[in-house]
């Protein structure tokens, strides 16, 4: 057993936890799981294949990743990739591109056929387009100051709408399209040797459907897929992040409970909706079972169940939350200038978020630190409440979106 299947095991049965060993920040390397199967744990992962004309790979890795990949894959064959499948435009999958053209020329070899989605382009011309704001979000996200957003993409040479069945060497790959986390996400089946590489339709953790930066997300159709991965009945499945789960039983319990979680808080935010209740009430009346949120593969350590029901009233109701005073909202800071002469001024307020966070209740002493800080932005101490508060929040969070955002926060108050 190596290194990646020993961590597999270790979360599976509870000795380690994916709150310590985050599925998105663990790097554990390459190791070959079966005869002509590798596996690259990685920030973003990528499988492998061996045919007889070549590598097929499912993923590439990041621009940060890409060529510390290339350079494992070469320790395990010396063949060159004959195909590449982007299971979807995310830059953390599909900047292993560049890469393998560039070493294809230098070994005189054909470069490699990528292949995606349809709408996968799209993607990345909007990507292009938006750089700046995907750099900004993304540095706060990922804590990463400073970071540039790519604008130079390899786009794929072979596109599909529904499904593709490529014939690779005597290997057969079942691409599927399903919706998820993306549009334009792919799956990948290898009936012959019984691997399903997921994607980020499966990545140890409560699924990243609601993340609040980001474009739309779709639980129902990505639950939908997971109940069609879970009757092939695969051996081995390698995710878009952590481990692999081997082992029949294990793969259809990972995915049909992923998927139960799915259908539940889908199901359940419709139900609601239909009632004509506002998004405050809806977020509050969603309850999911516990014994769910437990397993080692879907604890909320990057995204959480409170975005996803966010997520869900954006797809089918809009930004409007049904509180008609934010429909046309006065600006923020106006309204904060009003609440601090109701209770006297920005210090009455920083004092009583103070109190509000000592006695447990984080939420509104976040609200009201805000209130402070935007009546008066000079403040000393509304300043310093804000940025002590937010950090508290970060810490009492399980999700590293809530907490990245929280941490920004703080270290702005900070800052300023």
């Amino acid at each position: 057993m190596g290194r990646v299947t020993e961590v597999a095991e270790q979360l599976w049965t509870g000795v380690e936890t994916t709150e310590k060993l985050n599925p998105l920040t663990t790097f554990l390397g390459l190791e070959q799981l079966a005869d002509g199967v590798a596996f690259v744990c990685s920030l973003a992962n990528v499988s492998a294949l061996a045919t007889d004309d070549g590598l097929v790979l499912v993923d590439t890795g990041s621009h940060m990743s890409a060529e510390s990949i290339r350079q494992m894959l070469r320790g395990w064959s010396d063949a060159p990739v004959h195909t590449a499948v982007y299971t979807h435009g995310h830059v953390d999958h599909v900047f292993g591109g560049p890469v393998l053209d560039r070493e294809a020329g230098e070994r005189g070899w054909a470069k490699p056929r990528v292949v995606a989605h349809e709408a996968l382009p799209a993607r990345f011309d909007r990507y292009i387009a938006t750089a700046g704001y995907n750099g900004a979000i993304n540095a706060r996200q990922f804590r990463m100051p400073g970071l540039t957003w790519p604008t130079d993409y390899r786009y794929p040479d072979v596109t599909y709408r529904d499904r593709l069945d490529l014939e690779v060497g005597g290997l057969t790959l079942e691409l599927h399209h399903d919706k998820g986390e993306t549009d334009d996400h792919t799956w990948v089946w290898v009936p012959e040797r019984g691997v399903l590489c997921t994607g980020d339709l499966f990545i140890w953790a409560s699924p990243n459907c609601g993340n609040p930066q980001k474009v739309q997300r779709y639980p129902r159709e990505w639950a939908r897929a997971l109940d069609k991965m879970a009757a092939l009945g695969a051996t081995v499945l390698l995710p878009g992040h952590g481990p692999p789960i081997l082992g029949r039983d294990r793969v259809e319990q990972a995915l049909r409970e992923t998927a139960e979680l799915l259908h539940l808080v889908h199901d359940r935010t419709v139900e609601l909706m239909n009632q004509g209740l506002r998004l405050d009430e809806v977020m509050r009346r969603v309850e999911l079972p516990s014994h769910l949120l437990e397993r080692p593969y879907l604890r909320p350590v990057y995204d959480e169940p409170a975005f996803v029901i966010r997520n869900i009233w954006r797809l089918y109701g809009g930004w409007y939350d049904g509180n008609p005073a934010r429909l046309k909202p006065a600006p923020d800071a106006r309204v904060a200038v009003e609440v601090g002469r109701l209770c006297g001024g920005a210090a009455a307020l920083a004092a009583r978020a103070r109190a509000v966070a000592d006695a447990g209740d984080l939420a509104t002493a976040c609200q009201l630190a805000e209130w402070a800080w935007q009546a008066a932005p000079g403040d000393t101490d509304a300043r310093a409440a804000r940025a002590d508060i937010y950090a508290r929040r970060a810490e009492s969070e399980t999700s590293l979106m809530a907490r990245s955002i929280y941490t920004a926060a703080a270290e702005e108050s900070r800052d300023k």
